[in-house]
């Protein structure tokens, strides 16, 4: 066996169907389509989760509660994490780099389980009262980004 003789295995490949070509093809006329109705037109495209009429899912479920579409969203840093991280300053780009969160872009929320031995400097957006106490009393500083 060389490359000059290789094949793809019998019945893998099938060429296309070839719709609308005359009689003799089988696909004639209306090309598979049936007679009128909207699936029958060119150009026709289902919208997504149409169901031929029929009330949609999305619609028959009830909707509950509110949304706030306005909402910060944080991620959370406990300070035995940042402990761990064995660092005497830490910015986002540092606790993305030690695995703490998973991007340096996200908004980040300190908070106070466990205790700090070690002055640490914390950059983040935002503190509990707890932690920011500790991160002090520990002889480091709570630094706030942004506004």
């Amino acid at each position: 066996m060389n490359l000059s003789n290789l094949k793809p295995a019998k019945g893998s490949r099938k060429d296309r169907l070839r719709v609308g070509r005359g009689p003799g093809s089988g696909r004639q006329k209306t090309s598979g389509r049936g007679h009128k109705g909207q699936l029958s037109n060119a150009g026709f495209s289902r919208k997504r989760g149409f169901e031929g009429g029929q009330m949609p899912l999305h619609r028959r479920i009830p909707k509950r509660g509110f949304n706030n579409i306005f909402r910060i969203e944080y991620t959370e840093v406990n300070l035995d994490r940042l402990a761990r991280a064995g660092r005497a300053e830490l910015t986002p780009a540092d606790m993305a780099a030690a695995g703490l969160v998973k991007k340096a872009t996200e908004r980040i929320k300190v908070l106070g389980r466990g205790e700090l031995t070690a002055a640490l400097t914390v950059h983040a957006h935002k503190f509990s009262e707890a932690a920011k106490a500790k991160i002090e009393k520990s002889g480091g500083k709570a630094v706030l980004i942004g506004g």
